[in-house]
């Protein structure tokens, strides 16, 4: 499946199991060096819109919010292990923050293409 956004400068690509979110590009650029990663709980139910988790830049602090409702099944250990500057440099691979699943496969279509996306931050 290609990569979907939100309006809220997140991404997310539906697999197997779920759907892996992450960051996009732009957000990240904005934000600037990425220093820690408050990561969501193994198992949290999640609702679209709801904050998953909590990023620090060295300039703010931002909230990440749900694309989708779901359940937390994985998180991206390595942004536990001190490495939250992953995010900077490949957000949309090694840098992503978990794996939700899709409690209404409707809301992915609700999302952004790249495309969309592309025109709405320019």
């Amino acid at each position: 499946m290609a990569t979907l956004y939100s309006k809220d400068h997140v991404w997310i690509r539906k697999e197997e199991t779920g759907a892996r979110i992450g960051l996009s590009d732009f957000a990240q650029s904005e934000l600037g060096e990425i220093v820690f990663v408050e990561a969501p709980a193994k198992g949290a139910e999640m609702t679209k819109g709801e904050p998953i988790c909590s990023i620090d830049a060295l300039k703010s602090t931002s909230d990440v919010y749900a694309p989708i409702s779901g359940k937390v099944l994985e998180v991206n250990s390595r942004l536990a292990e001190n490495n939250a500057r992953i995010i900077n440099s490949d957000p949309l691979g090694e840098g992503w923050i978990c794996v939700m699943s899709i409690d209404d496969e409707a809301q992915l279509d609700e999302l952004l293409s790249e495309e969309q996306y592309r025109q709405y931050v320019s």
